[in-house]
């Protein structure tokens, strides 16, 4: 976890982001693109480029603000009913508001997501068994319901498919004019940063951190909007990516500890190294087809939340 391999691994993946593709372009075409070159370049593999780096930064900041608030490690907006709760936002958008604006389409994904995240912590709350393994099992049962409930009214309202196509994780369809809403995940990570203090208060508990002075509801009210919205943002913008906002925090915090602050670089790195990897290795696999983001990181990051488990259950 040493930040300088890190950042080594992120410089390396994101040139080799740059010149995968179906349109072959070399580093040595750089300084004689022809015209079709220069489209590809700068409208398809550039942008593509920036939605991986913040999506992959976003989720992982926002898995681990919710792993310290909720103090489980298992927690994440995956596991946790968040993007469920969004994308049953977005649904609502395209029954009720069917003109709406891609601005307004977040906005009422937001509110659901926010409210989704906010009912999954006071089911938290209430839950008597605080085993680590058995709370996001509880997210994952919670998840299950809201995305059945989404899809009886896709199947209601003939957007199954339109759902399904959309909100499937994939930067393949990231150009130039779709990916600018993720810009707004900037502030909230700077935002992140400033209050990570208070959000590593927080996650000692509510009665500790009132000791010690912290406004514990408005820590925890940031916190949680702070993931409603980063999640909303990479969903509408790219779909689903799941398990990325679980194991970047898990792996980080194995060597950098729980520190929010210490550790908010290093996680940040690891996330955009990890959908990096995940995603360039999807473009090669079967190429020139391309297999989804959602897919590899999926699958890859199940595997790595399965061994997560057993581990914990092994040195419980």
């Amino acid at each position: 976890m040493k930040k300088r391999y890190l950042v080594f691994l992120l410089i390396a993946l994101s040139c080799t982001s740059l010149f995968v593709g179906v349109t072959r372009i070399s580093p040595l075409d750089l300084f004689r693109f022809d015209d079709h070159q220069t489209q590809i370049f700068w409208q398809s593999r550039v942008p593509r480029l920036i939605s991986i780096l913040i999506a992959g930064v976003t989720l992982s900041i926002s898995g681990f603000i919710m792993q310290q608030l909720s103090r489980n490690k298992f927690v994440s907006p995956t596991t946790a009913g968040t993007m469920d709760s969004a994308r049953f936002g977005i649904l609502i958008a395209l029954i009720v508001f069917t003109s709406a604006s891609p601005f307004e389409k977040m906005i009422v994904a937001f509110v659901f997501s926010l409210v989704g995240t906010f009912l999954f912590m006071k089911i938290l709350d209430r839950i008597k068994m605080k085993d680590p393994i058995f709370i996001p099992l509880v997210g994952l049962m919670f998840g299950n319901i809201i995305s059945s409930i989404t899809t009886f009214f896709a199947y209601k309202h003939d957007l199954i498919q339109n759902m399904s196509a959309w909100l499937q994780g994939d930067f393949s369809m990231i150009t130039a004019g779709r990916y600018e809403m993720l810009y707004i995940s900037i502030p909230l990570v700077m935002i992140a940063y400033i209050f990570a203090d208070r959000f590593t208060i927080a996650g000692l508990g509510e009665d500790f951190a009132k000791n010690l002075g912290l406004n514990y509801k408005q820590a925890v009210n940031v916190g949680l909007i702070i993931v409603a919205l980063s999640t909303t943002l990479v969903v509408l913008t790219v779909g689903l990516i799941p398990f990325l906002g679980l194991v970047v925090p898990n792996i980080v915090s194995l060597y950098r500890g729980d520190n929010l602050k210490n550790s908010l670089f290093d996680t940040a790195l690891l996330g955009a190294v990890f959908i990096l990897f995940c995603d360039i290795l999807g473009r090669i696999i079967i190429f020139p087809y391309e297999i989804p983001i959602g897919l590899t990181v999926g699958v890859i990051g199940s595997g790595i939340f399965i061994y997560l488990l057993m581990r914990r259950r092994d040195y419980a």
